[in-house]
């Protein structure tokens, strides 16, 4: 018999042909360069300028060949590392990353069950349960704090972040001075600017604001990620229908047309400095007018950008694990379901909003739990099929022959923790065992591993002069400022 050879074929979505994404980049360039975007600050505007794109007031029209030489300067591939300074994440082609969503104003309290305003110990609880599960891979601040002041809240939820996990982190920040502030508590953590910039373990999420406008806000703080070299997450949320056309293909247009401009300023201001593509296209439902979070449209077009983020060879920022359902319900399970299945198919390095039920506005742990299965799942079946003379079997189908059985095999002792799939949680049992062991719902056994991993888990401290200092920076102190 001759050797087969060893390979593994990753599943994936291809739901626009070559074609169609050659179409939506033309169409894209069009865009920028006919219509334009609108550039509130001015040290954007002067660099738009000086590299020779068409500035009347706050109106930018930009040129192919800008574009072009953008694409050529940015990095296809961006390292991100732990708090500890381990390589976490390699943001590139085929690597999914799941992670939770961050500030919704309200949680689902777990243990009255009801929807309240979210506090800080909200937002250090849902990190150390993100910490704590092992499909999540970076964390977000996901309640929004309401009991610090609202100016510095940004610094408050990246303290409880970066105190209560070692995951790599994706914050965002009020302003430009937030920024600024969370750059220099991270360098507390590795010892200094230039370590934070070589090993980043943290990336600064923002938006342009849709359609097609770039504010003084997110142009700042752009500015500065990019001096620092602080991995960049620059994504619209095109609501289609509303801030963008209704069509899918034209959100997708509107979307792309706001990444590629900030992507031109970005590295305009420095060259190589790394920066994430993708963002979201959700609907406005014409119903509710309410943003939908669940509804497929979003996805399609969410998965197109992920598709053309792979066409100009940039890491990705995707959306799932989400639901419009206002309860941890049916609703919700099987939207979580299928998008974060469907958002792993279409590629998508970075995964975010895991746990967010109403549309955005509330957060459940108990759903958090549910879509790290689910992201467990997505990684399980992406990962495809491993196909070599061992996996074939062909020598232990033979020894074991019709009618016999392969149990105590050694080689299914060998393989089965690396080609079975083992869940947390989920019920595999009989329904015997399942009402001997309390007769659970899925919700009722997150509810209990939340708890037992808030009580049991535990994340290595800092330094106590690090932790101190970054204490002192959130509250709005000056400790630390001396790191270069």
């Amino acid at each position: 018999m001759n050797k087969i050879n060893h390979f593994i074929r990753r599943m994936g979505l291809q739901n626009l042909a070559a074609d169609q994404l050659e179409q939506l980049h033309h169409a894209t360039l069009n865009i920028l360069e006919q219509v334009g975007v609108k550039v509130c600050e001015p040290e954007a505007l002067e660099l738009l300028s000086d590299a020779g794109a068409r500035v009347d007031k706050d109106l930018v029209k930009i040129p192919p060949s800008m574009i072009e030489q953008a694409l050529k300067t940015v990095p296809s591939k961006i390292s991100i590392y732990d708090r500890s300074g381990g390589l976490a994440m390699s943001l590139e082609k085929g690597k999914i990353y799941f992670g939770a969503g961050s500030d919704t104003p309200y949680i689902i309290d777990i243990e009255t069950g009801k929807r309240r305003r979210a506090v800080k110990q909200d937002t250090i609880n849902a990190t150390i349960i993100s910490d704590a599960l092992e499909n999540i891979n970076f964390v977000m601040s996901m309640a929004r704090a309401s009991d610090v002041p609202a100016e510095r809240s940004d610094r408050h939820h990246f303290e409880a972040m970066t105190l209560n996990s070692t995951k790599p982190i994706i914050f965002d920040a009020h302003d430009r001075q937030g920024l600024l502030d969370i750059i220099e508590m991270g360098a507390l953590v590795t010892g200094g600017k230039k370590q934070l910039a070589e090993k980043p373990y943290i990336m600064h999420y923002s938006e342009p604001t849709s359609p097609l406008v770039h504010s003084k806000n997110a142009l700042e703080k752009m500015l500065s990620a990019a001096v620092h070299d602080i991995p960049l997450v620059y994504a619209p949320a095109v609501m289609c229908g509303a801030t963008g056309p209704v069509t899918t293909a034209g959100a997708i247009v509107t979307g792309n047309a706001e990444i590629l401009s900030g992507l031109v300023i970005h590295q305009l201001k420095k060259r190589g400095a790394p920066f994430v593509y993708g963002g979201g296209t959700p609907p406005l439902n014409m119903v509710t007018t309410v943003c939908s979070y669940g509804d497929p449209q979003g996805f399609l077009g969410a998965a197109g950008l992920a598709q053309l983020s792979e066409y100009y060879e940039l890491p990705s920022f995707s959306i799932a694990g989400c639901t419009d359902a206002q309860s941890f319900d049916q609703q919700a399970a099987m939207e979580a379901g299928f998008n974060l299945l469907f958002a792993s198919l279409s590629g998508g390095n970075l995964i975010h909003d895991l746990g967010y039920i109403g549309a955005g506005m509330t957060c459940s742990l108990e759903y958090l739990v549910l879509c790290d299965e689910g992201a467990g799942m997505a990684k399980f079946l992406t990962r495809g099929v491993d196909i070599s003379t061992d996996t074939l079997a062909l020598d232990i189908i033979e020894k074991v022959g019709p009618g016999g059985h392969f149990l105590t095999e050694q080689h299914t002792m060998d393989h089965f923790r690396s080609h079975m799939h083992f869940t947390r949680i989920f019920n595999r049992n009989s329904y015997d065992n399942w009402q001997a062991a309390g007769a659970k719902t899925f919700g009722e056994s997150a509810n209990v591993l939340i708890k037992e991993i808030l009580h049991w888990h535990e994340v290595p401290p800092l330094e106590p002069a690090a932790e101190k200092a970054i204490k002192v920076l959130a509250a709005g102190g000056n400790a630390g400022r001396e790191l270069a």
